[in-house]
């Protein structure tokens, strides 16, 4: 099973993947990887401290943007990624993408990297275009590389859901619960 949750801040996406995780994970233990960086301020810090609560102590927490290679080491353990645009900012700045450079060779790894996955995943992704266009050009590079992402990634999942106010919307696969 390979599933990507889809949806607006605070839409209820990474509590749905947390949920289907658990579902899945007939041991209980999960690896979460969590690509989001921690210092940015007491705001952020009380957004991680919300996720981390809930958690289940069974689960492991991975906090880093090298999802390709957690993904490969240890491919069939069950494991959430949250989220996918914390990886692609990572992977922006690190190719100078807001100024031109190029992610394709970093979304090729993560890609092949969810296709090669044996174990349960489920992949949490912020949906673009549900908004106005973004007013700056670094905005509208971020807004177009994640939507070509969560294209590829949606291609390489057998699930898609969209997750509007906490309430799941089967867009592949089977329905949601």
């Amino acid at each position: 099973m390979r599933v990507l949750a889809l949806g607006g801040i605070r839409s209820g996406k990474s509590q749905w993947a947390e949920a289907e995780i658990s579902r899945a994970a007939i041991s209980g233990e999960v690896r979460y990887v969590a690509t989001g960086a921690v210092s940015d301020g007491p705001e952020w810090a009380a957004r991680v401290a919300i996720h981390r609560q809930r958690r289940p102590d069974r689960w492991s927490t991975v906090e880093s943007t090298d999802v390709t290679t957690h993904l490969r080491t240890g491919p069939e353990v069950p494991t959430l990624v949250d989220d996918v645009g914390g990886w692609l900012v990572a992977a922006m700045d690190r190719r100078r993408a807001w100024t031109g450079g190029d992610v394709t060779p970093d979304v090729d790894e993560l890609v092949a990297a969810v296709c090669e996955f044996r174990g349960p995943l489920a992949l949490v992704s912020p949906e673009v275009g549900l908004t106005v266009v973004p007013a700056t050009e670094s905005g509208r590079r971020f807004a177009d590389a994640l939507g070509t992402l969560n294209q590829r990634l949606a291609a390489a999942c057998d699930e898609v859901v969209l997750v509007i106010a906490g309430q799941p919307l089967t867009v592949k696969g089977r329905p949601s619960t």
